[in-house]
């Protein structure tokens, strides 16, 4: 039987953004909660850890002018089931990406991703699951975290996703006056009530925190940085100025590990510029995609 979460989009939905482009699809294992629109090249969209199609709600139909856009909710996040253990890591999301676009025949040459969703995209394409043109990291995570403690971190989110009654009780503190706001703003951006209020409501659900979790615990982002040399095609780094989650440095150290990269700053945005600035951020995809698209010609 493959796992789904359909009934609870039917129940907490009904003004999700984009209802209309929203479909259910089984592959490798999951039903996901994809959305489609657009027409033209296929541009993959991938959002980052504890969020949803939702992030790209303003990006999407912006660069549904000129893409066929296919937005995904990852594994265990928003309205997609959750796989068995083992595949929660970024080696398994890769995979279970690659199956679902496999399913949909949908061949990026396009691929941007938010956060931990440029890692997937990145090991997508060294495992030679994808060949896009190129790929936008928008604010991406590629690096190990570079903070004090931080060699703590993994250990302590697979301790914390072996509690069962930690992702409940971590919903329920969300729904906390001003938790959510506070989190949001410690990103360094600043979000409209809409956004704001899509997160909260992500965040209230125990599935989707504990998915998070989960996925944080597996991570082996270290691995990835080490490959990130061989990375065979471009890279466009895509940096919010104001970023609080992912150093504008660090995102500079990935530029001059990949042979091919370019740096689009976005100055004065935070760790979600997309959802601040979503018309900048299509600018500058269609930019990067452009050049791209005349290397090929």
């Amino acid at each position: 039987m493959v796992a789904s979460r359909r009934r609870r989009w039917e129940r907490q939905a009904r003004d999700w953004p984009h209802r209309d482009a929203s479909r259910f699809v089984a592959a490798g294992g999951i039903e996901w909660h994809v959305q489609t629109m657009g027409a033209g090249p296929w541009a993959l969209l991938l959002h980052g850890t504890g969020a949803s199609t939702h992030s790209f709600r303003d990006l999407a139909p912006a660069l549904a002018r000129d893409f066929s856009v296919l937005a995904v909710d990852l594994p265990g996040h928003g309205f997609t089931a959750t796989p068995a253990s083992r595949l929660m890591s970024l080696r398994g999301f890769a995979g279970l990406v690659s199956a679902l676009c496999d399913e949909l025949h949908v061949a990026p040459a396009l691929a941007a991703g938010h956060s931990a969703g440029a890692a997937v995209l990145i090991r997508m394409a060294l495992d030679g699951k994808i060949a896009p043109r190129g790929i936008a990291a928008l604010n991406g995570a590629l690096l190990p975290l570079n903070a004090p403690g931080a060699m703590f971190f993994k250990p302590i989110a697979r301790l914390l996703a072996g509690l069962p009654i930690l992702p409940a009780l971590l919903a329920y503190r969300s729904e906390s006056s001003g938790r959510v706001e506070r989190l949001l703003a410690g990103t360094g951006s600043r979000l409209d009530a809409a956004g704001i209020r899509f997160y909260r409501q992500l965040l209230a659900d125990p599935d989707h925190v504990g998915a998070a979790l989960a996925m944080m615990a597996s991570w082996d982002v270290e691995t990835l940085a080490g490959e990130l040399r061989r990375l065979a095609v471009p890279l466009a780094l895509v940096i919010g100025s104001n970023d609080r989650t992912i150093s504008p440095a660090d995102q500079r150290r990935v530029a001059q590990r990949v042979p091919d990269a370019t740096v689009d700053m976005q100055p004065g945005l935070g760790h979600l510029a997309h959802e601040e600035d979503p018309e900048g951020t299509a600018e500058i995809l269609r930019a990067r995609f452009a050049s791209w698209a005349q290397r090929k010609a």
